[in-house]
């Protein structure tokens, strides 16, 4: 007898998500020097966490036997005063990952769907098969969701609607307008969970916390992950209101975010300079890809996130041959989307050897 006998079924025919290839693994398999690899895949900052996270993180080490503040009190109120919230309206998680899965947790059943877009971020679609619940995948056309028809997509038995806004992986936006629309017709049996991890890249950001401020069924995502750099710390954070905030902490462990990430999420939350230099940096790159992207005759997806996705013919060739020359891209395969790569914006080197490299393999 296997143990696949008895483990739970949906879990037999669930593909687990593959992360971006980390350059260990590259310089290894290859045989290149780390140093000389630069990686473009998961949409991280290139200039690495701010300085301020850095010192707080060498002033929390000499404490690292204390457990953490298991109810995260100062990194919960900070972000709550930043945004005109209170501290019952956060709740912390190992990276903004783990409050998807504690959304599971409190409202997905076998029987149950959840409604997201065709090219959204997968790790929707493996949460709500790992509870044994349905996905409702609802097209979207020129890559941007289609908020009418996910609206028009609901059963009784949804039970989450996922909008990734911008998206992961297309970069596209939906408005303030659409939202609003959207969200006159979500019956209140179903949780909107906004998925905004990449919102601080954005000039003039739709305002989804109206809702939260409203008491309505809404879960925002963020994260630590992206502008703040803090991506190896895994933190993150959803906004909701208190009622709906309570559920979720009854799903939590126990100590789910270490001091360090604490510390460090803090600090970094507090450094606007890091943030508006990320944000300049990652704007001139992204126009200078998107530039270069044309002059080639690529299609690419206009993007309002810290990645492009370009069509480049045969997507898993061309990440495998971009490899060899020591940058690192992302296929999109798992995406449905074979022909296309995302390439995560980093310096204006990094870009530039990236133009240079893929050119070369095109």
């Amino acid at each position: 007898m296997s143990v696949w006998d008895y483990a739970n079924p949906q879990l037999k025919d669930l593909v687990a998500y593959e992360p971006g290839k980390p350059i260990e693994d590259v310089a290894r398999e290859l045989g290149l020097a780390p140093e000389d690899i630069i990686k473009l895949a998961s949409n991280e900052n290139p200039l690495g966490p701010s300085p301020k996270a850095q010192e707080a993180l060498q002033k929390v080490i000499a404490e690292a036997h204390i457990y953490p503040d298991g109810g995260g009190w100062k990194l919960r109120t900070a972000i709550a005063e930043k945004f005109g919230l209170a501290r019952e309206n956060v709740i912390l998680g190992c990276g903004s990952n783990e409050v998807i899965e504690f959304i599971g947790h409190a409202f997905l059943k076998p029987g149950d769907n959840i409604i997201t877009a065709e090219h959204a971020f997968l790790v929707y679609k493996l949460m709500a098969k790992v509870f044994g619940a349905d996905t409702i995948e609802v097209p979207d056309p020129g890559y941007v969701h289609d908020l009418d028809a996910m609206a028009a997509a609901i059963t009784p038995q949804t039970k989450e609607i996922f909008i990734a806004n911008p998206n992961n992986p297309t970069g596209t936006l939906v408005s303030q307008e659409q939202i609003d629309r959207f969200m006159a017709q979500v019956p209140p049996h179903v949780v909107v969970v906004f998925d905004e991890a990449y919102y601080e890249f954005l000039d003039n950001p739709p305002d989804t916390l109206k809702y939260v401020r409203e008491g309505r069924n809404v879960i925002v995502l963020r994260t630590f992950s992206k502008i703040q750099g803090l991506a190896g710390l895994r933190i993150g954070y959803g906004l909701g209101p208190p009622e709906l905030i309570e559920v979720l902490q009854r799903t939590r462990q126990p100590f789910n975010t270490n001091a360090m990430a604490q510390a460090a999420a803090l600090a970094g939350l507090l450094d606007q300079d890091h943030q508006d230099l990320t944000k300049r940096i990652t704007d001139e790159g992204r126009d200078y890809l998107q530039g270069q992207f044309a002059e080639m005759g690529l299609e690419y997806v206009p993007s309002y996130a810290n990645f492009v996705l370009v069509k480049v013919g045969d997507g898993n060739a061309v990440f495998k041959a971009m490899m060899q020359k020591g940058v690192i891209v992302r296929a999109m395969a798992a995406y449905k989307l074979p022909e296309w790569i995302r390439i995560s914006i980093g310096t204006m080197d990094q870009c530039q050897r990236c133009i240079q490299v893929l050119k070369e393999v095109l």
